[in-house]
């Protein structure tokens, strides 16, 4: 019986017959040979049948499946720099295939451009394709980074309420739901509040979880959910916490590069702009920062840029 392997695991299986269970995500037929891209939740991997080794039956079998199929395949994995997939570099010569379901033919996730709103409204099957799909791995790295770091440097996770009496950030921007008898409470701007009073115990602290902004905006710039790590620590200079804070984000990157650069790669990301991002970090004074600014204000010509940077001594 052969071992059933993960895909992003492939490298270490060069020459072996192992069996991966999947879904089809791609289809390609060239005479005597179809070339299937699957994936399998940690990676996608290309996949051939050749059709003197299969027989008729199965080729044909294989020559019918659609988009999102389920399969158990099993075949010799080899080393081709050539082979698509997440990874890449290695490719399954199939020596059997089992079809658990046939999808159906009108999937509608294609492999083809969607736009925003479609794929919104389908985002449980946007999440297959190989963007969604590469960003939601880097982003669950980047979180595990956090825990990982904050943790081994004396931080204490704290889970902050969501439901909250009052504003952190500005009563502009609240959510904000009855709660029972008792008047309104509002869902979390920060759990920086908690977190100030909870360093009196704990000395170092941290919150990380959903934080919620009622802005009716669509830009990049405004989101009304989104995740935020607030850490927080007692008897911290300035000096420190820059040393804390560029020790933390060079570790989180660094997990990335170590852990997802082939999804880095996928997206077409450049790798090197982050190979870059080491200790210690160039360091510029408060009145510099506000030079550069004005500066880059002086400059600027577009009016809603200028806008975006205008800045006085103090302003922040």
């Amino acid at each position: 019986m052969t071992k059933t392997i993960r895909v992003e695991d492939i490298s270490a299986y060069d020459g072996q017959e192992v069996t991966i269970k999947g879904w089809v995500y791609n289809r390609t037929r060239k005479g005597k040979l179809v070339f299937l891209l699957i994936r399998d939740g940690s990676g996608f991997v290309q996949c051939v049948a050749f059709k003197p080794d299969l027989g008729e039956e199965l080729f044909e079998q294989i020559v019918r499946l659609t988009q999102e199929s389920a399969v158990i395949i099993t075949g010799k994995v080899r080393s081709d720099e050539r082979s698509p997939g997440i990874p890449g570099g290695f490719e399954l010569g199939i020596t059997h295939l089992e079809i658990v379901q046939v999808a159906a033919d009108e999937y509608p996730m294609a492999l083809k451009e969607h736009g925003v709103e479609f794929a919104l409204d389908n985002r449980h099957l946007w999440i297959r394709m190989q963007s969604q799909w590469a960003i939601l791995r880097i982003r669950a790295t980047i979180i595990e980074a956090i825990h990982e770091w904050l943790g081994q440097n004396g931080f204490i996770h704290m889970d902050t309420p969501i439901l909250t009496p009052a504003a952190c950030e500005g009563t502009t921007t609240l959510f904000e739901t009855p709660y029972f008898d008792e008047g309104l409470a509002y869902l979390a701007q920060s759990g920086q509040l908690y977190n100030e009073a909870n360093i009196y115990a704990f000395g170092r602290v941290y919150c990380f979880g959903p934080t919620f902004r009622a802005e009716k905006s669509k830009t990049r710039r405004h989101l009304t959910e989104f995740w935020m790590v607030e850490p927080e620590a007692a008897f911290c200079d300035l000096a420190e916490l820059m040393e804390i804070e560029e020790q933390f984000v060079s570790h989180i990157v660094k997990r990335v590069l170590q852990d997802r650069r082939a999804e880095l790669e996928a997206l077409g990301r450049d790798i090197s702009v982050l190979e870059k991002i080491v200790p210690p970090f160039p360091r510029i004074s408060y009145d510099e920062a506000a030079q550069m600014l004005q500066e880059l204000y002086d400059q600027a010509e577009d009016p809603e840029q200028k806008e975006l940077i205008k800045f006085e001594w103090g302003m922040d």
